[in-house]
């Protein structure tokens, strides 16, 4: 399948995302417990301003404000039935946005998780998550996204729905998980594992990866897992600002735009493709990142040591992939 990502990793050797959605939004004024998703129509010059600033400051790819945009999550405030509307309007203003730049610029529309735990654990069945999904996924097409972007996904189960209500919708997509404990994510899944998972899907992603989950370091480790696996898709790495600290009320990141940049290159240099923030990023994180991706040659895959000197210790001892060593070391060598 042709379309505008395809193009743009056939010709380019790294490609910036964007940063935080939600941290950037609190800074213009939403509240704790509101639905970002309602400012797609309440405020829609925010939205353009949120997306505006992350090209701006030199992403190539933006995500759009629709990360709890589906049935599941919207009921939380009286607008399960606003779903596909919330989601169009989020892409059409990206598609506005993207479409001003005379360069290419991909609209990525964000498809979070349902916030439902999966049968036989949970209520949710297969067959709904892929309606809430397809629902999803049918008005980020109509409003223009390029691609569809799942993200912070702990289950597999809502990993598989998702990429069969996208089949449904015939849009390409691209597909991460969270790695928040201890290497694995909330329901146990490792790097392994889900190198393995998206390679036996029925309609796998362009490309897959991790994003927020605990510190950059720890994110990377991840990145590394996945490589030892072998495969040639695409692998994305958006990691978080830092370390979540809480003062004055208010969650902080303590990365700063340098450290970022540090992270962006050792990211390229472990073998992730596309490269942008999760939480805590802003635009002036994303100037650096740009800054260091073009201008830093690429360097040795580099080793976990040299990942906890420039970004700080790993959260815990081990990635979650076997004993207690923390990865398996690589050999130093350059990427080819």
């Amino acid at each position: 399948m042709t379309n505008a990502l395809t193009k743009m990793l056939a010709t380019r050797d790294w490609i910036l995302a964007d940063g935080a959605t939600g941290t950037n939004l609190f800074n213009m004024g939403l509240q704790s417990g509101d639905a970002p998703e309602m400012w797609n129509d309440q405020h829609p010059d925010r939205i353009k301003r949120l997306y505006t600033e992350a090209v701006d400051a030199g992403s190539d790819l933006f995500l759009t404000n629709s990360f709890g945009g589906n049935a599941a999550r919207l009921k939380l405030h009286g607008a399960q039935g606003r779903a596909r509307e919330l989601s169009r309007i989020s892409a059409e203003i990206g598609r506005d946005v993207a479409d001003r730049y005379d360069r290419p610029v991909i609209v990525a529309g964000s498809v979070g998780p349902t916030g439902e735990i999966m049968a036989p654990m949970g209520a949710l069945t297969h067959e709904l998550a892929v309606e809430i999904f397809h629902e999803q996924a049918e008005g980020l097409k109509e409003g223009g996204a390029d691609v569809l972007w799942l993200e912070t996904i702990s289950a597999p189960e809502e990993y598989k729905a998702a990429a069969e209500a996208f089949k449904l919708a015939d849009m390409p997509w691209c597909g991460t998980m969270s790695f928040d404990t201890a290497g694995r994510t909330m329901m146990g899944v490792t790097s392994s594992d889900m190198a393995t998972m998206v390679e036996k899907l029925g309609n796998p992603p362009m490309a897959y990866g991790a994003n927020c989950g605990v510190g950059a370091s720890d994110l990377l480790r991840t990145i590394l897992g996945f490589v030892a696996q072998g495969s040639e898709r695409p692998i994305i790495a958006k990691g978080n600002a830092g370390i979540p600290k809480y003062h004055d009320g208010h969650i902080h990141y303590d990365g700063t735009p340098e450290l970022m940049a540090e992270y962006a290159v050792l990211a390229r240099d472990s073998g992730a493709t596309i490269i942008g923030g999760c939480c805590g990023t802003m635009p002036e994180h994303l100037s650096k990142m740009r800054a260091a991706l073009e201008n830093r040659p690429r360097g040795a895959r580099p080793t976990l040591e040299e990942i906890t000197e420039a970004l700080g210790g790993f959260s815990s001892g081990g990635d979650g992939t076997g004993d207690d060593t923390a990865a398996p070391r690589r050999p130093r060598r350059r990427r080819g």
